[in-house]
């Protein structure tokens, strides 16, 4: 990777890619396959322990651009076995883990949380489940990536600049067998929790809340064709609401393919199997539609899901399609 050696241009760049997604979190082509990394209440929804791993490669060919790895895993507790695929969620607990890294240039951002989340039946079809998160988020400048056109500024020579914040998330789901809505709130302490020192202050690392809303639902046109179309709208105060419209085609319950907008910044295509009840795989490609187009060889994202304590050998997850 090249340096970036004009500081004021590169905050330019990195605070102008951020109002464009309108948050500080990382950016997910493929959160309706793992709604989870956006919203707690989701924790042990399904009858398995669900474990996925993801890589996203954002803006290929633009230096500093972007770079994001998670890893996600959540089971339920005391959940009723159930004698079909499909019936009631029954009332239980779950609990989950997440980690992640997301590298821009000289900033780095790591967080790992914890979350729980309590899943309540509301009618024979209509199920709720409220969760909450809480961990820490680290956030790192390296000056020395960088190269100052002013001797005095305040970062030079300072090494490894860190924030580390106490980060709490909440979130509500309602669901059931053909559909879905999620309520979630990211980073709601802002920076109430935050162990920062007078030269991290400068930096200007400060948190801002997210919220998200999603929603899906699941058609069933033919006896072998599913058809999901889903919404998420993300808001980070003061950055303008984002939206983004996907909807899914799956095949046998085993091949899928679909597609993606996200208002004034990418047009998605992605495609997955679930290659059996331990693994399924999934790549999405992103053609930026912004000006970065110009310097973007657009973005890549693979994620790669397991499915452990599968005793019903349950191949397309039942609850998070």
């Amino acid at each position: 990777m090249k340096k970036l050696y004009i500081y004021p241009l590169l905050i330019l760049l990195i605070t102008g890619a951020l109002h464009v997604q309108a948050q500080q979190r990382p950016q997910y082509s493929q959160y309706m396959l793992n709604n989870f990394i956006l919203n707690p209440a989701i924790t042990g929804i399904e009858n398995y322990a669900d474990i996925r791993i993801s890589n996203r490669r954002q803006w290929v060919g633009l230096d500093g651009a972007p770079v994001t790895y998670y890893l996600t895993a959540h089971t339920p507790l005391n959940k009723g076995a159930g004698s079909t695929q499909y019936h009631r969620a029954l009332a239980h607990h779950g609990i989950g883990a997440t980690f992640h890294t997301d590298k821009t240039g000289p900033l780095r951002r790591t967080g790992v949380s914890f979350s729980y989340a309590y899943h309540l039946p509301l009618t024979n079809a209509i199920n709720m489940s409220g969760g909450a998160a809480v961990g820490i988020i680290r956030n790192s400048i390296n000056a020395n990536e960088l190269e100052f056109t002013n001797g005095n500024d305040p970062l030079v020579g300072a090494g490894s600049l860190n924030n580390n914040v106490v980060d709490l998330n909440l979130g509500l789901w309602i669901y059931a067998r053909n559909f879905s809505v999620g309520l979630a709130g990211a980073q709601l302490l802002e920076n109430a929790g935050s162990f920062t020192a007078a030269e991290e202050e400068r930096a200007g690392m400060d948190l801002q809340r997210h919220y998200f809303a999603t929603a899906s639902v699941r058609f069933e046109p033919t006896a072998t064709l599913d058809v999901i179309p889903s919404v998420m709208v993300k808001l980070a105060d003061p950055s303008p609401a984002s939206v983004d419209v996907s909807v899914r085609t799956i095949y046998d319950e085993r091949f899928w393919v679909g597609a993606a907008y996200r208002h004034n910044d990418a047009i998605v295509g992605m495609v997955g199997v679930y290659v059996s009840p331990l693994l399924d795989v999934s790549y999405s490609y992103d053609a930026t539609t912004s000006n970065l187009n110009k310097v973007s060889a657009g973005t890549h994202e693979v994620v790669i899901g397991f499915k452990l304590l599968n005793d019903r050998r349950i191949l397309c997850p039942q609850w998070i399609w």
